[in-house]
């Protein structure tokens, strides 16, 4: 009688008396009733939430996943019912959240990737709440789909990986048991689980493990190709912080309460740090300091500092110093540092920029903050623009750029640089009529040891086989023969109070620490005048292919040298034993890094024989396979004549271009060899011999070093013949002695005959 009174009610306005009727003829929804489905949807979704939350570093799952299950729990029992109060209560409650977003997408405009999973993890709980029907379960699978992706982008560590995995295990029965409920085939009552599902947890392990291994291959074959950048980069929350009366560096490791002083581990936490014996910071490098002191002593204790995300890898430069103090540097122009002011809509800062007759390419890095790091931006070389949070940045003449706050673990900015080539041709033919300003602050030594010193780079220089005259070839040359004529120098004793660091390290201890290798080498590029300076950053870091970062820590940071050549710019060196003598750069093609990390971990399980033949495989042109797949692929398409013309032209092809690479490869050998020495030639085929045996010298291998390592990797007889040849190698380059090249010869055709 209730509903009666209540339509005639209504039914004083025909047109909701219409709508009414209508309504009340709609057939009820058919209810899902399949508990398995219903549980195994919930759960995509909360491994969605918990993925989200470890990789944006929230708490969300602390009331989304209790709210979740209360919802799904409720929907379950009141599935047949119209539930019209719980409904419109959730229409409330979604407003409430879109306004919530609207709110935090005006806070968040340059990163909306957290506030859009926020969105979303506020709907699924609401949602949760009516999900009588299989598309209403599809909603939510969508939803832990997206949340699982936009974890995907957030993610910077491996964690995310196993959820991925957790997450694909669960989505394989929900997408069977999705269909077979779509067909009618599902039935609640069913005893065993895998009934429902109609497959054996065999055959589903099956799946997964082929959907893996499918999936990864892909990952591994697909190019990281630059181009697909938007002008929105990731950046923390803006933080309203300026600069006070000062724009001075703060590294955390060395400030302490009051003045440090010697004695005191003073790594030069500005101006007023003294030098003079002391410990490192086990945590914080030294070199990030206005000043630093190279007569400290310790080592750092290994720890992540930050994860880099970039389209190519590099030394990610932090600071440079002008000034040489005879123990340590310090940055002499430390006061004329220049405030850059960003709009308070944008966080866009335009940097200055030399001129340069250079070609660049642009390269974007996004840094993310891991532990506290000095008040320093870390970037590659000549960056143009800064997406940072603080209202104000400081760059000084030496292009070091500063923060207003010291780097707080969890921050995130974006840097741009267009990142020069390194065209050997140019630079070799660099002019040498330097400035004024370049003399003034570039090429000053101490005049107690500029004479020793510059007889010292005169007497490396006349070793080379031929007169070197360029500036950019001297610095190769000075730079590798400090790598393979000093070393590292572990237990270095502390300097006394009158010595100075380059002449201890040349004359007295025949090495250093490894950031002592880069001050020798600047010393002594000024003291054959060639503009140089110190330089301090990270190297580039473990890549890890999983989540395409640069997993950088505190061990990583070092110092170069850095030489200027005019309308070039300033260029990169690297003395130091074990490194590259040029720093990573764009010349390196990181197109397919990830299958060339991935051939590297496979080739340390391989015979070397096996590794050598698969490299030579691998080495073919990449472009000339994939113009000959689109040309095969072209004929397939014609039918059958196509099929058959295509297979024996790509069995033909293949032959006579294998005949053709390997020949062309013999000629060129073969040409390369006959310009060089004598000694030079047998060297270098005992190298690539070697090489094909699958013991190849690294670049950054000394010939002595290589000889070394061959008497732990090669059998006894091979590893004589190789230090042999070596140890007359090194002698005729660097000492100008003539061997017994008959002999020699004898030794390699004897080594070959062995294998």
């Amino acid at each position: 009688m209730a509903g009666v009174s209540g339509a005639k009610r209504i039914g004083v306005l025909p047109v909701v008396d219409r709508l009414w009727r209508r309504l009340e003829a709609l057939p009820p929804p058919e209810v899902e009733e399949s508990l398995l489905l219903r549980v195994l949807a919930q759960a995509m979704v909360l491994v969605g939430i918990v993925a989200t939350d470890v990789a944006a570093s929230t708490s969300m799952s602390v009331w989304a996943i209790p709210l979740s299950m209360v919802g799904a729990c409720w929907s379950w029992y009141r599935r047949h019912k119209p539930n019209m109060a719980a409904k419109f209560c959730i229409a409330i409650g979604m407003l409430l959240a879109l306004a919530a977003f609207f709110v935090g997408l005006r806070r968040e405009l340059n990163d909306t990737r957290l506030v859009l999973a926020e969105l979303l993890v506020q709907l699924q709980v609401l949602h949760s709440f009516d999900l009588p029907r299989r598309k209403d379960l599809g909603y939510s699978m969508a939803i832990g789909l997206i949340l699982i992706g936009v974890a995907s982008t957030l993610s910077q560590t491996m964690t995310f990986g196993l959820l991925l995995l957790l997450f694909l295990a669960i989505a394989l029965p929900v997408l069977v048991l999705d269909y077979r409920s779509r067909l009618g085939l599902l039935s609640s009552l069913s005893k065993s689980p895998f009934k429902q599902v109609g497959l054996s947890p065999r055959r589903l392990a099956t799946f997964l493990v082929v959907i893996l291994g499918l999936g990864l291959t892909i990952f591994a074959c697909l190019p990281r190709l630059p181009g697909y950048q938007l002008r929105t980069f990731p950046v923390s929350a803006p933080r309203p912080e300026m600069f006070a009366d000062s724009t001075e560096i703060i590294n955390p490791g060395y400030v302490r309460s009051g003045n440090p002083g010697k004695g005191e581990g003073a790594g030069g936490a500005g101006g007023e740090a003294g030098l003079g014996p002391g410990q490192l910071d086990e945590n914080f490098y030294y070199g990030f300091s206005s000043r630093i002191n190279q007569n400290l002593r310790g080592a750092l204790k290994p720890q992540i500092v930050m994860r880099v995300r970039s389209q190519a890898e590099g030394f990610w430069r932090v600071l440079a110093f002008d000034r040489y103090l005879g123990q340590g540097w310090e940055i002499s122009q430390n006061d004329k540092t220049t405030t850059i002011t960003r709009p308070t809509w944008s966080y866009q800062f335009f940097l200055p920029r030399p001129a340069s007759l250079n070609r660049t390419k642009e390269v974007v890095q996004t840094y993310t903050v891991v532990s506290e790091l000095p008040n320093l931006i870390a970037s590659l070389m000549q960056p143009k623009e800064l997406y940072f949070p603080t209202q104000q940045v400081a760059i000084d003449p030496e292009g070091n750029l500063r923060s207003p706050l010291g780097l707080v673990e969890g921050l995130t900015y974006t840097v741009i640089s267009q990142v020069p080539y390194r065209d050997r041709a140019k630079l070799r033919n660099a002019p040498t009529n330097y400035s004024a300003y370049m003399r003034e602050h570039y090429l000053v030594v101490p005049p107690r040891i500029v004479a020793k010193v510059r007889k010292r780079a005169e007497e490396l220089l006349a070793t080379a086989p031929s007169p070197i005259t360029s500036a950019y070839e001297k610095a190769l040359f000075l730079a590798q023969a400090l790598k393979q004529r000093y070393s590292i120098q572990p237990n270095l004793p502390f300097l006394g109070e009158d010595e100075d660091l380059v002449e201890a390290f040349l004359f007295k201890y025949q090495g250093g620490y490894p950031d002592h290798f880069s001050t020798a080498l600047t010393i002594m590029l000024r003291s054959i005048g060639i503009p140089a300076r110190l330089a301090v950053g990270f190297g580039p870091g473990e890549f890890n292919p999983f989540t395409g970062l640069y997993v950088v820590r505190n061990t990583d940071a070092y110092a170069v040298t850095e030489v200027f050549f005019p309308k070039y710019g300033w260029f990169a060196f690297d003395p130091i034993p074990g490194h590259e003598l040029i720093p990573p750069s764009i010349e390196e093609d990181q197109t397919f890094t990830v299958l060339q990390q991935f051939w590297k971990w496979v080739a340390g399980w391989l015979p070397s024989p096996l590794t050598s033949q698969v490299s030579r495989l691998l080495s073919f042109p990449l472009g000339m396979v994939i113009g000959a797949i689109t040309w095969l692929f072209g004929l397939f398409s014609r039918g059958w004549v196509g099929l058959f013309a295509g297979l024996i032209g790509a069995i033909s092809l293949g032959f006579g271009g294998w005949l053709a690479w390997k020949g062309w490869r013999s000629w060129r050998y073969q040409r390369w060899l006959a310009k060089l020495p004598p000694m030079e030639q047998l060297y270098r085929q005992m190298l690539d011999w070697m090489a094909d045996q699958g013991f190849r010298k690294r670049p950054a291998e000394t010939p002595l070093e290589y000889a070394r390592q061959s008497r732990t990797h090669q059998p006894r007889q091979r590893a004589v013949v190789i230090e042999e040849i070596s140890e007359a190698y090194v002698r005729w380059r660097y000492g100008q002695k003539m061997p017994d090249l008959n002999h020699l010869k004898q030794q390699l055709q004897a080594l070959k005959k062995r294998r």
